[in-house]
């Protein structure tokens, strides 16, 4: 996964009429997670779920296994049923729950969860787009441009809301609960997390305004909101989070105005230097070329195949698969995604008269493969489940049992392989070979006859939160270390100590 750099701050205020604050929010800029959580119940209770819910959510989406689609569901699910946990057991917190808003970064998005009327904001290039929408009666008829958003702020019923975190039961996969939309984060944007002590009281033109002000230090954007919160009556509790990309800048002031009498001039000169520009291009190729072609990424679903679809993408493009049996081999290509449409839904097997491997790189970069199982068996053999050779790639939330070697790696690029399940191997479960650093991280490598990570001729891995089950690390001199970060469980023992104990030899 490669790192978004961001600056970012954040601050929280109890407003100018309640004296305790409900809100809650949590930044970790390592790791690309940004929250906001808004407190219902009154007293300690509203208190009470933020601090359950940045405490949950959280803890789920610092570990790294599945989608970061499935990590946002399974983290406010877990929230949700704790909160519910906790007021059922505590006649004082009776009816407590929360509303929150969160953002996860990576390579280039990011991945919003939502619930409730707290509020995620884009800013580029002077312009401001509101991304969640409101779980509220008020809420959907701004959205729908029923209502103004003067209007809405306005409202007698704006503080309803029709979906909350902690009030009733739920499960990850529930439909209308948790809103999760992924979107491109460009590093001349800002995005800004919100409790509604913010949007009921301060439109959103000014919030733009406020942050392309505070443009490379959003300490100060965050501060400035929350006085114009407060000056505009502060009736609730204020939250805001400001996440700037890299190159964010606020945007170029508009020109000014000429004067009538110093037109004709410039105008005089304008022309002059159109046409020496056109008298020195006559002479030059560069005045024959046509313009760029700019070509949009596109979406492609495999409904003739997986291969065709592959076929057709160009770099930037995304290849969708639904769910079904493929027998086909895959290969990947420059820039491309393959994904599943829903997670480990669509299946591999051994292509018609080949054992294999299912997915191929060969000299790839920058593509990313997710949400795939890959599964041999007796019937349907394979040599490997994947095979990256120098390939510069993404592998996630992908499940390969029973080929041979479930991962091959080899070359000089250096891969990463994340939040996958590898198993049964005949041979080995991650098999490097060669001066390869590939990044290994929040995997279960589990039974798998060989060794569970190999690495060979020169090849260091970095492994980081895998959960190894009934296999052994077999890595090189000197990263024995490595195995602290990492979860070992029933190693067995090397097959040369195992022998000497059974014929009676000392240890």
């Amino acid at each position: 996964m490669v790192k978004t750099r961001v600056r970012c701050a954040g601050a929280s205020d109890p407003g100018k009429v309640r004296r305790n604050n409900e809100d809650a929010f949590h930044i970790d800029a390592e790791r690309g997670i940004f929250l906001v959580v808004d407190g219902i119940g009154g007293q300690a209770a509203g208190e009470k779920a933020a601090e359950v819910a940045v405490e949950r959510v959280r803890a789920r989406l610092e570990r790294q296994t599945g989608t970061t689609e499935q990590r946002i569901r399974e983290a406010v699910a877990m929230a949700n049923n704790e909160i519910l946990r906790l007021a059922r057991g505590n006649p004082e917190w009776e009816g407590m729950a929360c509303v929150l808003t969160l953002v996860v970064l990576e390579n280039g998005s990011a991945v919003a969860g939502h619930v409730g009327d707290s509020r995620l904001y884009q800013i580029r290039r002077g312009e401001i787009r509101k991304i969640t929408h409101d779980h509220s009666p008020v809420g959907e008829r701004e959205d729908s441009q029923e209502l103004s958003e003067a209007d809405a702020m306005r409202h007698p019923r704006r503080n309803e809301v029709f979906r909350d975190v902690g009030s009733q039961p739920h499960e990850p996969g529930d439909a209308d609960f948790v809103e999760v939309q992924r979107f491109p984060f460009d590093p001349d944007s800002a995005l800004l997390l919100c409790s509604d002590g913010l949007s009921d009281q301060v439109p959103s033109a000014e919030i733009r305004a406020a942050v392309e002000r505070g443009a490379g230090n959003p300490e100060a954007a965050v501060r400035e909101l929350i006085a114009a919160a407060n000056r505009a009556g502060g009736k609730d509790n204020v939250t805001v989070l400001v996440v700037e990309g890299e190159q964010f800048t606020a945007p170029a002031p508009p020109p000014r105005a000429v004067p009538r009498s110093d037109l004709l001039p410039r105008v005089a000169l304008f022309v002059a230097g159109l046409l020496l520009a056109a008298a020195v291009g006559w002479f030059t190729r560069s005045m024959w070329q046509p313009a760029p072609v700019v070509i949009a990424p596109r979406t492609i679903v495999a409904s003739q195949g997986i291969a065709a679809a592959m076929a057709e993408a160009r770099p930037g493009d995304t290849v969708e698969v639904p769910q079904g049996e493929y027998r086909e081999q895959v290969r990947l290509k420059d820039g491309v995604t393959l994904r599943a449409r829903v997670s480990r839904e669509p299946i591999l097997r051994a292509a018609p008269m080949s054992a294999g491997p299912a997915v191929i790189a060969e000299g790839v970069k920058g593509a990313r493969f997710t949400g795939f199982r890959i599964l041999a068996d007796r019937s349907a053999p394979l040599s490997t489940g994947i095979l990256l050779r120098d390939s510069a790639v993404e592998i996630d939330d992908v499940e390969v049992k029973g080929a041979g070697v479930g991962i091959e790696i080899r070359g000089t690029a250096s891969p990463s392989v994340r939040a996958s399940t590898i198993r049964d191997s005949l041979a080995e479960g991650i098999l490097i070979l060669g001066a390869s650093t590939p990044w290994l991280s929040h995997n279960l490598i589990q039974t798998n006859k060989g060794a569970g990570v190999a690495a060979r001729e020169g090849a260091r891995p970095s492994l980081l939160g895998n959960v190894v089950d009934r296999n052994v690390l077999e890595l090189p001199a000197g990263m024995d270390s490595l195995k602290e970060l990492n979860f070992l469980l029933d190693a067995p023992k090397p097959p040369r100590a195992r022998q000497a104990r059974q014929a009676g030899a000392p240890q």
